[in-house]
């Protein structure tokens, strides 16, 4: 990962990029899978985490292609591709997916031997809670609250 520059402007490429990865937000499969792991996805341990999403299953898709791409989008963020707080101001539909997924994240990275797994989504949203907190006294706390499972 490259050190994060929150201090260069954001370009229309950057803009760009954005939309880009908006509109691919509003593919009819992951915008299922979104809406089941918001809705559904509440898992607290990796235990809870097997009954809901066992190997072959549909909402082990879903899971799939719900933090995979977040964490793609998360990655453009800490390679420097994409400004970082333009990606922060605009959705912060990467912090509810780590908060979902923060509980099982360790387990997880353990029984796959993937120590990386998910490293740029949970980078990406510790940014977003700095981001929050300086917007206000428990700014962070309120958002956390509504979406932790």
């Amino acid at each position: 990962m490259t050190k994060i520059d929150w201090n260069r402007p954001a370009t229309y490429e950057d803009a760009n990029l954005l939309l880009r990865l908006y509109e691919e937000r509003r593919e009819e499969k992951l915008r299922k899978a979104r809406a089941w792991f918001v809705g559904e996805c509440k898992v607290k341990t990796v235990e809870e985490w097997q009954a809901l999403c066992p190997l072959g299953s549909e909402n082990n898709a879903q899971w799939r292609m719900v933090v995979s791409y977040w964490e793609m989008a998360a990655s453009f963020v800490t390679c420097g591709v994409l400004h970082p707080e333009l990606f922060i101001q605009n959705s912060l539909e990467h912090l509810i997916v780590w908060e979902r997924v923060q509980p099982v994240a360790a387990a997880l990275r353990k029984m796959n031997n993937s120590p990386q797994y998910l490293r740029n989504l949970e980078a990406v949203a510790g940014m977003a809670r700095e981001w929050l907190d300086r917007q206000g006294p428990g700014v962070y706390e309120s958002f956390a609250a509504r979406f932790k499972a």
